[in-house]
Parts: structure tokens; sequence; C-alpha cells
């Protein structure tokens, strides 16, 4: 279920919880899923099921299917799964982020499962240059691989 964003509530110094910019929906892993990893639809499944699970965002670069951040961890299997919490907008505190990618970049799905990256800009496409999947903003520059993140709504 959806959380509500109907209460405008916004108080500085409170809770990322308490904010009605951040909206956290409820899946099914049918895996191992780490509290911080980026998440992606998983398309392996059957019919509306693509919409309930997820799995650890691919290490395909610029990878369509990812939604946003799991805020806990969750290990499953096809035929046990867990359940798991996800931010698909708003703050997370502390999310899996390419170490060194500066404050204010644009992320985007890069080589690692579950891990983003500062959108890279190829210079030699010029006006061909491709839009990047972007998924979330970094708030902060990122270290030991995690940084603050604001995820942009997808889903």
């Amino acid at each position: 279920m959806a959380t509500s964003t109907l209460v405008q509530f916004l108080d500085a110094g409170e809770a990322a919880d308490t904010m009605n910019r951040r909206q956290v929906e409820t899946f099914f892993a049918a895996g191992a899923i780490t509290a911080g990893d980026f998440v992606a639809l998983d398309v392996g499944q059957t019919g509306a099921d693509k919409a309930l699970f997820i799995v650890q965002a691919p290490a395909a670069a610029g990878h369509g299917t990812t939604i946003g951040v799991a805020i806990e961890t969750a290990t499953g299997s096809a035929a046990n799964p867990a359940q798991v919490r996800v931010v698909v907008a708003g703050y997370v505190a502390s999310a899996s982020v390419t170490t060194g990618s500066a404050a204010g970049s644009a992320l985007t799905p890069t080589g690692t499962a579950g891990r983003v990256g500062a959108a890279q800009y190829d210079p030699t496409l010029g006006s061909a240059q491709p839009l990047p999947n972007v998924v979330a903003v970094a708030l902060t520059t990122a270290s030991g691989n995690t940084a603050e993140v604001m995820v942009c709504k997808r889903f």
C-alpha cells in the first residue's frame, strides 16, 4: 500500500519519514537485498508479478526498471518471498552510490548490482547524447560507496 501524501507536514530536523515528499512502497524480494541497495522491478516474473517483485538494480548501465532504494534488508526465495520496503520518491539517508559521485550529481545505474553512480556525458556524441536514466540525485558526495540521495519518482 502506498504511503499517503495527503497530510502536508514538514518540520525541519524531523526524521525523513515525517515529510510528505517521501513515498515508500512494499514489494516482495525473491533474493537477497540489502538496505541501501537500489532496486528494480523483476521482469523475470510472469504477469502482474513483474510489478510486485524486485531485485537489486542490474549492473547494466542505465537500466530502465530501477525504481528506488530498499530501506531494509530482506532475504527471500522464489518459493518464500520476503517483504521489503522501498523508497520510490524522496530522501534516503544512506544509499549505495559509487564513491566520488559529487553532491548534486544526477545518478544512474552503473556497473555494480544495487549501486548507482554519476551520469556521464560523452562529449563525442554532441547533440546525439542520449538522456541518462536518472533515478536519483546525490545530496552529499559519496564516500565508502554511500551517500544521501533524493530518489526521483519513477513508479
